[in-house]
């Protein structure tokens, strides 16, 4: 069986994000995420009645503890998803010790959705775990939504990713050194 341009690079980007993980100090880079975001959050006046995306990280991943307690202290909701057996997205409030379902289009009252991924090139093009799970769910949001992948520093890519016609670029990436805007029109999105 002969891999695609796309599986062969995630499988790279897989053994790439495990070297990273192994090699830093998770929970502070957590931290230094929730640092970094703060900005962000308070120039896009997120607090109380707002909507905001997150995930609950596995072991390899950017951990967001530290980013969902800082949106908790703002007065925003946090949901994260619940993978379906489509690999659709239904949402439910982190705070909700019954993980009671939210429905498909709950992310369309977000205005941030920070979301996981693998990597993301300059372009904004975003490598994910190949389920397709946000490729359902993103465009449900708004368009005025900002969307954000949270990496581990080195993981944002300077080569361009393989893509397909439904991918949706993401519009930032945080890391633990901080946030990037990515896309063509990557400056409007830092607020220069």
């Amino acid at each position: 069986m002969t891999l695609t341009a796309k599986q062969q690079t995630r499988a790279a980007h897989r053994a790439r994000r495990r070297a990273i993980a192994a090699e830093r100090d998770l929970r502070a880079d957590g931290v230094a995420l929730a640092g970094h975001l703060e900005p962000l959050i308070a120039r896009l006046g997120i607090g109380p009645g707002d909507v905001v995306t997150a995930y609950e990280h596995l072991p390899h991943e950017p951990h967001t503890d530290a980013v969902c307690r800082l949106l908790a202290v703002r007065g925003a909701r946090v949901i994260v998803p619940i993978t379906l057996p489509s690999f659709d997205l239904d949402w439910f409030a982190l705070d909700d010790p019954d993980r009671t379902p939210l429905g498909l289009d709950a992310v369309a009252r977000c205005r941030l959705l920070l979301i996981p991924a693998l990597s993301v090139d300059a372009l904004g093009n975003r490598l994910g775990q190949a389920g397709g799970c946000y490729d359902r769910t993103l465009p449900r949001a708004t368009d005025n939504a900002v969307v954000v992948a949270l990496l581990h520093p080195g993981e944002l890519d300077e080569r361009p990713l393989p893509t397909d016609p439904w991918d949706r670029p993401v519009d930032l990436v945080l890391t633990a050194n901080g946030l990037s805007a990515v896309g063509p029109d990557r400056r409007r999105r830092l607020g220069d």
